[in-house]
């Protein structure tokens, strides 16, 4: 299959076709200006959503729109970043793994975080590749680096999971692996991945958080003001039993 490069031109990025990354790139939130959505590691696949020419005519732009098929999650590429750094693919099938399969491969997930968490890092808002993450980015990047994919935001990811109950003092019914999810009373905004004895890890901002990736615990008796601000917002948890099939969440 071709390679877009020298000897490939743009016009083979029609609607429907699917393309393979060979490096990882910057996913972005709109058609113009440079805020992430999301980052696309080596070896993830996207369908193209929109042709060059159909948004060149309406908005003056190259960007290209496209859906990431491991999560369905939608973004803008620049095909100058993908110049001979995509393969085009015939078609695209996604990696379902059963619970038993997920459950063994939950201490690997956990050590890809803490082996995260070693390396300088700060808070990057769409991070996924690395050493900068966002909340969910982390989460996601954690589970896929097993080959088990979830949804790419927090409120995706609490949708998804199967709901565990937890209380800061009542952690009983989590199990190491286990999503924790925070924000308001209507909308998840924070995820971190539960390690147990009521700790958990997460990505966290400069604003309420460490600016990166830190370790923090849900009871009451840790007073510390990452540990108080996102204990005052805990929403719930989930648990991780299936994979993403590449169709689009809302």
């Amino acid at each position: 299959m071709p390679t877009l490069g020298n000897s490939v031109t743009s016009e083979l990025f029609t609607p429907g076709s699917y393309w393979q990354l060979l490096t990882g790139i910057n996913g972005y939130a709109e058609i113009k200006g440079a805020g992430l959505a999301t980052q696309a590691a080596t070896g993830r696949c996207f369908e193209v959503l929109d042709s060059l020419e159909q948004e060149n005519s309406l908005q003056q732009t190259a960007r290209l729109r496209v859906r990431l098929l491991e999560d369905g999650y939608p973004c803008w590429l620049d095909p100058v970043e993908l110049q001979g750094q995509v393969v085009q693919q015939k078609g695209w099938q996604p990696q379902l793994l059963t619970v038993k399969k997920i459950q063994q491969r939950l201490i690997a997930v956990m050590n890809w975080v803490e082996a995260a968490a070693a390396q300088p890092n700060n808070y990057l808002w769409g991070g996924s590749l690395g050493p900068d993450f966002d909340c969910s980015g982390l989460v996601q990047t954690a589970f896929a680096s097993q080959g088990i994919w979830i949804p790419r935001d927090a409120y995706q990811q609490e949708r998804f999971c199967t709901p565990i109950t937890v209380q800061p003092d009542n952690t009983k019914q989590l199990r190491p692996g286990d999503l924790i999810f925070f924000g308001s009373r209507h909308r998840c905004s924070h995820v971190g991945l539960y390690v147990g004895n009521g700790s958990y890890w997460h990505s966290s901002g400069q604003e309420h958080g460490r600016n990166g990736i830190g370790c923090d615990r849900l009871p009451a008796h840790d007073t510390h003001p990452v540990a108080c601000y996102y204990r005052a917002e805990l929403r719930g948890a989930g648990r991780v039993e299936r994979c993403h099939d590449g169709n689009t969440l809302p």
